[in-house]
């Protein structure tokens, strides 16, 4: 079965087993996803499932989404995702974390990470920095970023300062500690990417051990 769930980052907290070792854990808010759209092999090319969760104001959905909750019989929601799988889901279903996870699965958790705005070389690339003596005159700046005349420009890739962060990436491997089905809350070992508040999408390792 493949398992899939959306889900909000609420924070991280820390756990205690049996032994007093504290775990490091992230808590994440599962609120029921609902399937408005299934997609065939016949008519799509492949076979995947699209759901839907979180309230949102009516106004505020474009008229080809109304359409498409109007047809599953679902109420409005603010984000909607897809995931391949082989199970069949009736429309308006309603799926739950509990679900779809139980304690002990490992899962891969996907997000947009925290945005750094613009950084230099030591931030961004790790890169050492220069001296800290007053006359050296060179502590956190670039450096050489390629020979003189030959080839007289700056070679593709070359590391160099920009925008950091706020983009697209999994953590693989993560083990579920608790799961909470009535109050849609899932409580993962590690951390994932993201802010307090950012959707991230779980689905079901491509590594478990």
């Amino acid at each position: 079965m493949t398992k899939f769930v959306l889900g909000k980052k609420a924070g991280m907290t820390q756990l205690f087993d049996e032994s007093g070792i504290a775990i490091p854990a992230t808590v994440i808010e599962c609120n029921p996803m609902f399937v408005i759209q299934n997609k065939t092999v016949e008519k799509d090319g492949y076979k995947a499932v699209k759901v839907a969760t979180g309230d949102i104001r009516e106004k505020l959905v474009n008229k080809p989404d109304k359409g498409q909750f109007a047809k599953a019989e679902v109420s409005v929601k603010r984000t909607i995702r897809e995931f391949k799988t082989e199970e069949d889901y009736t429309l308006g279903q309603e799926i739950k974390v509990s679900d779809m996870l139980a304690v002990g699965d490992h899962v891969d958790v996907s997000g947009v990470s925290k945005g750094k705005g613009y950084q230099g070389n030591i931030k961004r690339h790790g890169q050492k920095g220069g001296p800290d003596g007053h006359g050296s005159m060179y502590h956190r700046r670039v450096g050489s970023m390629g020979a003189n005349s030959t080839p007289a420009r700056v070679l593709p890739g070359k590391k160099m300062p920009g925008h950091m962060g706020a983009v697209n990436c999994t953590v693989q491997n993560l083990t579920v500690v608790s799961v909470d089905g009535e109050r849609g809350i899932l409580v993962l070992r590690g951390a994932v990417p993201g802010p307090k508040g950012g959707i991230v999408t779980i689905t079901s390792s491509v590594k478990a051990k």
